[in-house]
């Protein structure tokens, strides 16, 4: 075992090393090369030094260089050092962290990790939150616990009774709603279709002035950073217009939410502590291995009594938080290790350098592309880049062009009708060398389509 794990770090570190020197996607040969994996499953195993090198020699060639420093095609940060360190030790450990009973060590660090990033965010205390797999389940797990309050509030118990015959929840949204969002609504069975859409302006915020009176029971989502402009609603307006209607406000703050532990950017965040539920992700901003989403929640009893399970052989009575009381599985790894050791090892000063630094070189591309004289088509308040190099086709060719070309990577988008190259800057690694030699790309290849 020893000799197979050491082979494996060993596989891993060279793998990281080797990142800042190889083209950002993967090369045609190397996505040529995994039919090699396509075959029938035999009947006699292979050893596993063979597996790993089979595993290494066709899979990493073929992987999107994510974890390196010129991705910015979405918003993903990449793993700091000791966030992966922990993630292996944590997969050695091996535990189902879903019972404090039977694990201890990662229900405790789960917990002190949840309580640092309440005070972090500035939730109101008292809130409770769950590990889950990232922003979708979170938004899942937090609508679950809304749709739990709002049902109460009202005399009815959807978990026992479930939706035949519920009273029906108003649930009121953005235009720019984020899919993951609403596809949480559709699988909690209040409709992907029936939502209230409000409009949002030039920036996909939401219109406050704009929010339909509503009557109880209701829930309205906001957002704390559009996925392509990185904009916020104007949260604390619209609390208070919800909480006189008695609404439950949910907030999606899959990577948006960071701002509000930054002073120079927390005031983009106003109000979040007044709404009722949060969602984000930790394997965007914090930079830890995937999956890391997080659910939060103003009255933890509202999310426990929607995801609590219990049974016979379950040693379920605890002096302390059982972890899968308030998460959708019951079976789960301890994600919370790895967000626990990114925040010891960041502590809160590491933490606002990481955001601080890719919001500034997120203006740094806008400048640079704008002095090029290409089209800079939202305000940059946080990450996030929308440019434009011309109509449609040549801005999808230049971002082919840049895919190809290898020295970044970055993905489209349409917004507001407008075809764009979305440049999201999330990463650790990113340094402000990594900036200047991709804008001298984009650059490049952006002016041979004039």
């Amino acid at each position: 075992m020893r000799q197979l794990l050491e082979d494996a770090a060993h596989r891993a570190i060279e793998y990281l090393e080797g990142l800042d020197g190889r083209s950002v996607a993967p090369s045609a040969d190397a996505t040529d090369r995994l039919s090699l994996l396509e075959e029938p499953l035999a009947e006699d195993g292979l050893s596993p030094e063979l597996v790993l090198d089979l595993l290494d020699g066709v899979g990493s060639p073929a992987t999107l260089a994510s974890a390196g420093p010129r991705f910015f095609g979405f918003v993903i940060g990449g793993s700091l050092p000791v966030t992966l360190a922990a993630n292996w030790l944590a997969g050695a450990w091996d535990q189902n962290s879903a019972l404090y009973n039977t694990t201890p060590g990662t229900a405790i660090l789960e917990q002190v990790a949840l309580d640092w990033l309440i005070g972090i965010f500035k939730l109101p205390a008292g809130s409770g939150g769950a590990f889950v797999t990232g922003a979708t389940m979170a938004n899942f797990s937090a609508l679950a616990a809304a749709r739990h309050a709002v049902l109460q509030r009202v005399g009815y118990n959807v978990e026992a009774e479930g939706l035949f015959g519920a009273p029906e929840i108003t649930v009121v949204v953005g235009e720019e709603v984020h899919p993951s969002l609403i596809k949480s609504l559709g699988m909690l069975g209040l409709g992907r279709s029936r939502v209230l859409k409000v409009p949002t302006d030039s920036q996909g915020r939401l219109r406050a002035s704009l929010l339909p009176s509503v009557a109880p029971p209701a829930i309205i989502c906001l957002q704390a950073g559009n996925v392509n402009t990185g904009a916020f609603d104007p949260i604390r307006e619209a609390c208070a217009h919800a909480h006189g209607s008695g609404a439950w406000v949910h907030v999606d703050g899959a990577f948006g939410i960071w701002a509000a532990a930054v002073p120079s950017l927390s005031h983009l965040a106003e109000g979040i502590g007044e709404a009722d539920s949060w969602a984000t992700d930790a394997h965007k901003w914090l930079n830890v291995t995937y999956d890391s989403g997080l659910a939060f929640v103003r009255e933890p009893e509202a999310l426990r009594a929607a995801m609590a399970v219990t049974a016979e052989y379950l040693p379920t009575l605890s002096p302390r938080r059982n972890p899968s009381d308030y998460t959708p599985e019951l079976s789960r790894r301890a994600r919370g290790v790895e967000v626990w050791a990114a925040l010891k090892g960041l502590g809160r000063k590491g933490l606002i350098e990481m955001v601080e630094r890719n919001c500034r070189q997120a203006r740094r591309f806008a400048e640079g592309l704008r002095a090029a004289g290409f089209q800079v088509l939202n305000e940059v308040v946080l990450n996030q880049v929308l440019v434009s190099f011309g109509n449609a086709e040549t801005t999808l060719r230049v971002i082919n062009g840049i895919q190809q070309d290898g020295t970044c990577w970055c993905g489209g988008t349409v917004w507001q009708g407008q075809t764009a190259m979305r440049i999201s800057v999330s990463s650790w690694a990113t340094t402000d060398a990594d900036v200047e030699k991709s804008l001298q790309a984009m650059i490049r290849i952006a002016s041979s389509e004039k």
